[in-house]
């Protein structure tokens, strides 16, 4: 089996240039793991990047890429790492390490070992503690720990203890979460009592790191169970607390279904909708979209319970969250937009709307529009089909009136008659606070009324300038 791996010509190529020397190059990690993956027809990470491991120092690993490599970079020397790029191939090619760890950060007293052996027990999970020899006669598969046995059965297991393997790297934890995810593993028990034990030690992780993992959690193949192991481990507390703790509630229709549950199937039905590959932003509002429920649970006079605002309440908290895992702007923003307007579809009815009502909401989900389709149909878990049938087919009636508008007027851009430039020269004045005031004005006419035409619009504008200019 090992003979027939997957194993790209580059590879080879690189390890005839060791064995040249008299080093020893192993492809190890991942990438062994990943190849393993791909023979049995399962999915596995693209072969372009390549993670080695080898007895040859730094400075010699870059002297045998120089002069082969396209490009060499040497930016993760100081922890052994040397980076290639040969044709399409990004390879990593990093000198056994034997590392200690100070428990107080992540950061490892970098330590160069002796053996392939020795390197693969300081690495994070048995499935990724394995190494093929490519320099000699024949490919020699390093298995010390069980890995092969692990992937075959699914099961994520440390190659140490997972105490003293968390201990060292507590981001481990996390990623433990991101495999199940990903690859659909099922964690030893020992790994889960770990965690759950030393949830705690995340804390030392730095934020950017923890929302690195965390984003390819929710974009794997399985990010329900990702987000049901974090949860049930304690790490969602040092992740996401809102989600865990919307376990805490009932949903408005008393079903059994508490709110968590209930964000699990609609970021699952989110995900049914994709048609271009995963997408975080829809994947995040669909988690995310109920958060604000717990802070305004109430219970009304006739025993149901309410959670009035909880959407304007929960964009507040998406934003705050978001911001505290350090994601991009732009992506906080569409997030935190989506989980404010995934309720507004709910005051539409059987099409009670006016067509003001209507162009609000396109010009409100701007380019998220799409994405709040996809959010508000995923958000439809009642169990009711009469009803589900009768949510659907209202919001089938929106999208034909939105269709209808777009093509009347071209709703997808829609903007006051006349611009800020037209405005300052009409009433004559220099730019400032008044000519937004003017160009909102002009704006909630056209949401109301539709196109104004440029003669009526001037009306409205100088008969607007008379009162409040």
């Amino acid at each position: 089996m090992v003979q027939m791996l997957d194993v790209p010509a580059v590879a080879d190529e690189l390890a005839a240039r060791f064995a040249e020397r008299g080093y020893r190059l192993y492809l190890v990690g991942g990438s062994v793991r990943d190849a393993l993956l791909r023979g049995t027809g399962a999915p596995g990470r693209d072969p372009g990047d390549l993670d080695f491991t080898t007895d040859a120092r730094p400075e010699t690993i870059l002297e045998i890429g120089r002069g082969w490599a396209d490009a060499v970079w040497d930016t993760g020397i100081a922890f052994g790492t040397v980076g290639l790029r040969r044709r399409d191939h990004i390879l990593e090619v990093t000198t056994f390490r034997a590392d200690t760890y100070d428990g107080a950060s992540r950061n490892p007293e970098v330590r160069f070992g002796d053996t392939v052996e020795g390197d693969l027990v300081r690495r994070d999970f048995t499935v990724n503690a394995m190494a093929v020899e490519l320099t000699g006669a024949e490919r020699r598969f390093v298995d010390p720990h069980g890995g092969l046995a692990a992937l075959a059965q699914g099961v994520l297991d440390t190659p140490d203890l997972p105490e003293r393997s968390f201990a060292d790297d507590p981001l481990r934890m996390l990623r433990a979460a991101r495999f199940v995810s990903q690859l659909g593993f099922t964690p030893a028990e020992r790994v889960t009592t770990a965690m759950t034990g030393m949830a705690g030690e995340l804390a030392r992780i730095t934020a950017e790191r923890v929302q690195a993992e965390f984003s390819k959690l929710i974009l794997g193949a399985h990010p329900r169970r990702g987000i049901e192991l974090l949860c049930d481990t304690g790490l969602a507390r040092h992740v996401v607390p809102e989600v865990p703790a919307m376990q805490l509630e009932t949903d408005e229709h008393m079903q059994h279904k508490d709110v968590y549950t209930h964000s699990l199937v609609v970021m699952e039905q989110a995900i049914d909708r994709e048609t271009d590959g995963p997408d975080l932003t829809l994947r995040l509002a669909a988690l995310l979209h109920d958060i604000g429920k717990p802070a305004t649970r109430r219970k009304e006079p006739d025993g149901r319970v309410s959670f009035h605002h909880h959407e304007v309440v929960g964009a507040k908290m998406t934003r705050k969250r978001m911001r505290a895992l350090k994601y991009p702007k732009a992506l906080v923003d569409d997030v935190s937009q989506l989980v404010f307007l995934h309720l507004r579809f709910h005051g539409y009815g059987k099409g009670e709307w006016t067509d003001s009502a209507v162009r609000r909401y396109v010009t409100d989900a701007g380019p998220l529009l799409d994405r709040l389709h996809d959010l508000v149909r995923s958000d439809c878990t009642t169990r009711n089909r009469r009803r589900a049938a009768a949510l659907q087919r209202n919001y089938d009636g929106l999208e034909e009136r939105i269709g209808a508008l777009r093509e009347q007027e071209e709703l997808d851009a829609i903007r006051p008659d006349l611009d800020g430039n037209q405005i300052m020269e009409l009433l004559g004045i220099a730019p400032g606070p008044a000519v937004g005031k003017a160009y909102k004005h002009l704006l909630a006419l056209r949401m109301e009324q539709g196109p104004l035409g440029p003669e009526r619009a001037e009306a409205e504008l100088r008969a607007w300038a008379a009162e409040n200019l």
